[in-house]
């Protein structure tokens, strides 16, 4: 009986309402007090049904709840046979929680978009070379699946024939369609508006990057910051206090209709709904925008940061580096070449593949054994020799004689904002290569809002030499900038500012080779194409490395404190000012009162509802 009456609880409201009206209509203008009464004795009852059910399902659980004091109200007005307010007050308190419960479905939507947006269909290349449609939860890894003009892309895969144009709003938060060809990734969820493609599988189901947005946005929304938690230890307390301050009004004035006008009139209803209504929404745009904001402690860290330290190449920097200058120190280093592409084509890194492309196509050899060092490089033994790639300290360290030449060119490189890329055959130097990055489009500009939004410090900290690392700094006017620092040096950086320093620290980077860094920050922000680690090890990610989504990120995260603080205050001003009216003032009564409280939870949720539609103004400093 109880699940019938709580799901018929919006029919029981429009009952209620109609024998509201009709009691009026029979008491204005039919002129008939009978008629009047006994339609609001019934809505009364009717109405307070669904509430009396879920006052008692909250005090099962020891929990004295906002149903509990409209109950009590309600069976006293009933008592002292106030039948008007009695039946008001029900059906304002019921029609609030429909009110309540439509507007935060909205705030939901954008997350009922992304999730309505999930591919369910596929087709798939079968054994006898047909393709076939099936469910996309009978895609396995490895399938070879043709993708149309129109259709959704239903596993995160690469393309392996074909050219397309794909719409990847549901990843990104870019309404641009990108262009596809062979060897591109592909993402679920997207869209393909113009082409037909042939991809092969590489993640299906959740494991795909949309299935991984869809599970950690609907993570985010279910956490609780800081300030929720406070005020749900507050209700707790709160809620028995206006209880025992009812009963003592009710001691002192003999007074029970004003007891009972206390006990509504105390509803904290908006102060348990304005935070978590700021928050959703708020998860919702940044979803919306290719933003993942994982929980709501997260907003609450990151709308403070007063620092943040930014990795150089992939994050400030476009992360696709090309060969500057080079210098060889002998005359035919022919074969010297072929160990380095040989060495190279098997690192990921963004300096190796400039290196690849500018040695060209070559007979590589087999390398028979390789030590990756840290930070520093990569020793091998190729064709009887000993090979060394990477920077100046692996150079030391292997003790490579370095001439005063050999010196002055380094340091002109350096200079030159190149990042260096030394070869050293049997501890001989013979090739040093100097690569240099471009820095990403209007990222100044994006720093230069950060600045406006607060941010007092602006670092950057890389692996590369100092030279290049300073003159990164210098073009984007950054506070501080240090190079030669590895993972462990850069994790250190960053716990010296938290712990010494008391700094509040974002750190950005790639979400990789950073990740001990990002989980040392107060707030880790990832900058990655929705790859498994940005995701996963990140506080913040933005999903298309697009480095001007983070001053949008951040001017949010502080839109939604502001809006949490104002939700705060409409909700406990409203109930102090109707507090002071119903005990110094003759004007106030129960069902004003409600419809006070009411609406003060309509504005709150409307307040947070706002944020939906929040886009980063153009700060001038």
């Amino acid at each position: 009986m109880q699940r019938i009456i709580l799901r018929n609880k919006n029919k029981i409201t429009l009952v209620s309402g109609a024998l509201i009206i009709f009691a009026f209509f029979a008491k204005l203008v039919l002129k008939n007090d009978m008629l009047f009464e006994w339609p609001m004795i019934v809505a009364s009852i009717i109405g307070l049904l669904p509430i009396a059910i879920q006052a008692y399902q909250a005090l099962r659980v020891k929990v004295v709840s906002i149903d509990v004091l409209v109950t009590i109200a309600v069976l006293g007005a009933f008592l002292i046979k106030n039948f008007e307010e009695s039946a008001i007050v029900t059906f304002l308190f019921l029609f609030g929680a429909y009110l309540e419960q439509r507007t935060l479905n909205k705030t939901r939507s954008a997350i009922k978009e992304l999730t309505q947006m999930a591919p369910e269909s596929a087709i798939r290349l079968d054994e006898n070379g047909d393709f076939e449609e099936v469910d996309v939860d009978d895609v396995d890894i490895d399938d070879i699946l043709l993708v149309k003009t129109g259709a959704k892309v239903p596993v995160d895969g690469i393309v392996i024939s074909g050219e397309a144009s794909i719409n990847e709003a549901s990843i990104t938060g870019e309404s641009f369609p990108a262009s596809k060809k062979v060897d591109s990734n592909v993402f679920a969820g997207t869209i393909v508006d113009n082409g037909t493609i042939q991809i092969r599988a590489q993640r299906v189901g959740e494991d795909t990057t949309f299935g991984k947005i869809i599970e950690l946005v609907e993570e985010a929304q279910d956490s609780k910051s800081e300030a929720e938690r406070f005020i749900d230890r507050f209700s707790k307390w709160y809620t028995p206090t206006v209880l025992v301050l009812a009963f003592i009004v009710w001691l002192i004035s003999k007074d029970i209709e004003l007891a009972i006008t206390i006990l509504v009139l105390g509803c904290p209803g908006a102060l348990v709904i304005g935070v978590p209504v700021s928050n959703v929404a708020g998860i919702g745009n940044g979803a919306k925008n290719g933003i993942l904001l994982k929980g709501s402690e997260v907003i609450s860290d990151f709308s403070r940061v007063d620092t943040i330290i930014f990795d150089k190449t992939g994050t400030l920097t476009v992360g696709n580096p090309s060969v500057a200058e080079k210098k060889y120190y002998k005359d035919d280093v022919e074969k010297e070449l072929i160990y380095l592409a040989s060495i190279e084509r098997q690192s990921d890194h963004p300096l190796a593949k400039a290196v690849l492309e500018d040695i060209g196509p070559v007979s590589y050899m087999d390398i028979e054994a390789t030590t990756v060092v840290k930070g520093e490089g990569i020793l091998a033994q190729i064709d009887g020799k000993s090979v060394a790639v990477g920077n100046v300290a692996l150079m030391k360290r292997q003790g490579v004689i370095l001439t005063g030449d050999m010196k002055e060119d380094i340091e002109t490189f350096e200079k030159n904002g190149n990042s260096l890329v030394l070869t050293a055959v049997d501890k001989k130097l013979v090739v040093l290569m100097g690569i240099r990055d471009q820095i990403r489009e209007d990222v100044k500009s994006n720093l230069d809002q950060l600045k406006r939004l607060g941010v007092k410090n602006l670092v950057v900290l890389s692996g590369d030499n100092q030279g290049t690392v300073d003159k990164v700094s210098a073009e984007l006017g950054l506070s501080e900038a240090h190079g030669h620092m590895l993972p462990e040096d850069k994790a250190a950086y960053v716990k010296d500012l938290i712990e010494n320093k008391k700094q509040i620290v974002a750190f950005v980077g790639d979400g990789v080779n950073d990740s001990p860094s990002l989980a040392t920050a107060n707030i880790g922000i990832a900058m990655g194409s929705g790859t498994d680690v940005a995701i996963e090890t990140s506080d913040v990610a933005l999903m298309n490395s697009d480095f001007g989504k983070l001053p949008h990120a951040l001017g949010l995260v502080k839109a939604i404190s502001r809006n949490m603080k104002q939700n705060i205050l409409i909700a406990v001003g409203v109930v102090i000012v109707l507090l002071a009216s119903v005990l110094f003032s003759e004007w106030m009564n129960m069902t004003i009162g409600m419809l006070v409280h009411e609406g003060s939870i309509l504005v709150v949720i409307l307040n947070g509802m706002r944020l939906l539609k929040y886009k980063l103004k153009n700060i001038r400093g």
